[in-house]
């Protein structure tokens, strides 16, 4: 029925555009919805769990019973585990990382279900006091409701890529209060370019999704930021060095996330009693630190603001605690994101280097909640890889342009460090853990859209195994590439012959007695299987430095069906590429 209306519409306007555009409007208004019930529903999960409903958790839970500190965590990391055994695939959360494999190599089909089951997991997992973020998991949602929109519309996979743009920038604009940021995560992260046919419905969609997001929460920063500035330009070297110390504390959040989830797999418990014992350990924690509960944005506003008692050793003390405890919860599978976190890392480590780097000059610095404001963007835009939507997002975040030049020289400093040092972003090192590698993603997606039987050719020419060299030499000349496929009496490929393997019997008639294709043929030879991707014989014929590869049907029976030759593999990819160009530009090949 909607892809009927649909139709109609585009017959009526006669432009894409036009539709896409109008389309996003409902994606915008879907996703933001979805961000508001989400955040609601941490709210009332937090009062069922912790005993109140505020953004001021460390004060709350300063107040909280001791033993209701420690078993909300336990008791809501049971739940998220039963939740992921018996609801999710692969029993385990889903986030970010999932989008951005979806949007990379799924043409942007995501899951219904599996998006409103992420998003209970995760609701959960803050409201119980888990050390996670709240704006991946609204991400996620936005992207679950986009996709389920643009299956109901039978878009091409260029407009369904650029719907799940459209609920991503909506729902981290409603998140954020921070339509601009939203519009250039979407692009930057998970649509992967700046083509005007995916910007202006995108554009579109964060839009609404923020005047959505207005209505009911209000026009408010997510930040009270006092004035800053910078005092002197000869700080500028202190936020090239706070750059680097960013990068240092991204690497180790990826890292020990990374460590414990790979941990957490030998251990003798079952899986989904780990975010149990992980949620045990943050109750325990938060007894005496209750500044690492849930999302931190009371700690983050203390630091900004140069609150009184937010000194450099409880500053030092929180970075790592929470380093500690985010990677614990997020590895042992609580669900929830990683930006908040990061902005809460970056927030200590800045405010405690600002009171360092006073001390030799106190009057050339621009106080140590500056620094903390540039940190909280180096670090996010090194965890997340994401430093054009991450400069963007501080700005909005906090209405303060004055430090934009700062925060965009410990950005740049922060990302280059870590993708050199470690990886591009804690969303690809997740993929890559599942054995999802979206280098060049959309690339890989054109490779993968090609298979080997469309591209397979019947030129190849084949000969016994038992043929002598008298028969090879006349064969070889009918052979493209000058190579033979030796095979047995079932038409099994056992081996391959070119003239380089015949050497010096080649034109040497007295050995044509002595020898027979097996004889001289390499054992073993690169093959393709009929149901193969592109993506697989580029890298076959990379490893086997042939211009031509035998096309098989199984590799358990190994029947010789026909060959692929390198030079289509590479025509029909480049086709492919064009193709998905036109697409991302609107245009028609």
């Amino acid at each position: 029925m909607a892809n009927r209306y649909i139709q109609d519409l585009k017959r009526l306007v006669g432009n894409d555009q036009v539709v896409m555009a109008a389309v996003a409007v409902a994606v915008g208004g879907a996703a933001a919805g979805g961000a508001i019930v989400f955040r609601e529903s941490i709210d009332f999960l937090q009062l069922l769990f912790l005993g109140f409903r505020s953004d001021r958790v460390a004060t709350y839970a300063a107040e909280t019973e001791w033993w209701r500190l420690i078993l909300a965590p336990a008791i809501g990391g049971l739940l998220v585990g039963l939740f992921c055994k018996f609801v999710m695939p692969g029993g385990r959360p889903q986030g970010v990382a999932n989008v951005i494999e979806s949007s990379a190599l799924r043409a942007g089909r995501m899951s219904m279900r599996q998006g409103l089951g992420a998003a209970i997991i995760s609701a959960t997992s803050i409201g119980c006091g888990a050390s996670v973020g709240r704006e991946g998991p609204a991400v996620h949602l936005g992207a679950s409701l986009a996709s389920f929109l643009g299956r109901q519309l039978n878009l091409t996979r260029s407009q369904a890529r650029t719907l799940l743009g459209c609920g991503v920038a909506s729902a981290v604009a409603a998140s954020f209060n921070a339509p601009i940021a939203g519009v250039f995560f979407a692009l930057e992260v998970v649509i992967g370019h700046y083509a005007l046919s995916a910007f202006a419905p995108i554009v579109i969609a964060s839009v609404f999704g923020t005047i959505l997001s207005r209505i009911w929460f209000g026009d408010f920063p997510a930040f009270e930021v006092p004035g800053h500035h910078i005092t002197s330009f000869l700080e500028f070297p202190a936020f090239v060095i706070l750059g680097g110390v960013c990068a240092v504390a991204a690497v180790a959040l990826m890292r020990v996330a990374a460590f414990v989830e790979v941990q957490g797999q030998r251990l003798p418990l079952p899986r989904w009693l780990h975010p149990a014992v992980a949620g045990l350990v943050v109750g325990v924690v938060a007894l005496w630190f209750p500044e690492i509960l849930g999302v931190g944005y009371e700690a983050m506003d203390g630091a900004l603001n140069e609150v009184e008692g937010y000194g450099l050793e409880l500053m030092l003390t929180l970075a790592v605690l929470k380093i500690l405890m985010t990677a614990l919860c997020l590895g042992a599978g609580f669900g929830g994101g990683v930006f908040s976190p990061s902005l809460f890392i970056g927030a200590m480590i800045g405010g405690a280097y600002g009171i360092v780097a006073a001390i030799p000059f106190p009057d050339l610095a621009s106080g140590h909640g500056a620094y903390t404001l540039i940190a909280m963007g180096a670090v996010a835009a090194a965890t997340l890889g994401a430093p054009i939507s991450t400069i963007l997002m501080i700005f909005e975040m906090t209405g303060d342009y004055k430090l934009t030049v700062g925060v965009m020289v410990a950005v740049v400093i922060a990302s280059v460090i870590t993708r050199v040092w470690h990886s591009p972003s804690f969303f690809t090192d997740q993929l890559r853990r599942r054995g999802v590698h979206i280098h060049g993603g959309h690339d890989v997606t054109a490779l993968r859209n090609l298979k080997v039987h469309d591209l397979m050719q019947q030129d190849h020419v084949s000969v016994n195994k038992d043929a002598g060299l008298d028969s090879l030499r006349n064969r070889l000349r009918l052979a493209p590439m000058n190579e033979l496929f030796v095979v047995d009496s079932e038409e099994k490929l056992v081996g391959t012959i070119t003239l380089a393997d015949l050497g010096e019997v080649a034109f040497d008639l007295s050995h044509d007695r002595e020898y027979t294709a097996i004889d001289l043929a390499r054992k073993h030879p690169p093959f393709l299987e009929i149901g193969d991707d592109v993506e697989k014989a580029i890298r076959r014929f990379s490893e086997a430095e042939e211009g031509l590869l035998a096309v098989v049907d199984s590799a358990e029976r190994m029947r010789l069906i026909g060959c692929l030759h390198e030079r289509d593999v590479m025509r029909a990819y480049n086709q492919a590429l064009i193709t998905q160009q036109a697409e991302e530009h609107g245009e028609t090949i």
